[in-house]
């Protein structure tokens, strides 16, 4: 039986800065704020490491087929933390699956069986005057006491998956995550969107910076 075609996707849309093309990734339409809709238009890539997955790809392969890959891929978003300050923007040093765990088969907790990654990754640049942290990554919502088996200094949904992506098609990545919840027990959808509207300020603030930030950044790995 003959293959259909695949069918072309739409490119998303670049933004560039200072001869850079960047592709804008994030997970869900409530962290995108009124100040981030007047800078940029991210690729919306779903919520979770499988969604994000899928989506990542989707719009790299689209980057691809309208000419070529981005020069980079910029991952915003939400975090959780119980010991980072609460809205304060961080970049995401290096990112871990907390999901994975083949330990059983004497796999390392965290490295996916027969793909050559370490447990932790490790973003490859370093943007200047913004705190960095560490992240996790994993499909549940961490509140509370579950905190305290997250050895990683903040929590998200989507970013190890991002990454990962990015690596298939050779693309570097930098991800900037608010701390929009985490510092007590979560019980309905509010807590974690009440500072988002904090975050989209401080975020659109960074990417006014952007070219600046770019051009004082360092190769760490």
């Amino acid at each position: 039986m003959p293959r259909r075609a695949r069918p072309a996707r739409a490119a998303p849309t670049l933004f560039a800065v200072d001869g850079r093309r960047i592709l804008v990734v994030m997970a869900a339409q409530a962290e995108y704020g009124p100040a981030l809709q007047a800078r940029l238009r991210p690729a919306m890539i779903g919520v979770g490491p499988v969604e994000a997955a899928i989506g990542a790809t989707r719009a790299l392969e689209a980057c691809l087929d309208a000419g070529g890959p981005p020069d980079l891929a910029l991952s915003l978003g939400s975090a959780g933390s119980n010991r980072l300050e609460q809205g304060a923007v961080y970049q995401i040093a290096s990112v871990s699956y907390r999901d994975m765990d083949a330990s059983a088969l004497g796999f390392v907790k965290g490295v996916t069986p027969f793909v050559d990654h370490p447990p932790t990754i490790a973003l490859p640049y370093r943007l200047p005057d913004i705190p960095v942290a560490t992240l996790s990554t994993g499909a549940d919502i961490v509140s509370g006491a579950a905190y305290a088996a997250i050895e990683a200094d903040m929590v998200d949904m989507e970013s190890f998956a991002v990454l990962r992506a990015c690596a298939a098609f050779g693309v570097p990545m930098i991800g900037l995550r608010g701390v929009s919840d985490g510092a007590k027990d979560l019980h309905h959808y509010d807590d974690w969107t009440a500072l988002l509207g904090h975050i989209d300020a401080e975020m659109a603030a960074i990417v006014d910076r952007l070219g600046d930030l770019l051009a004082r950044s360092r190769r760490v790995a």
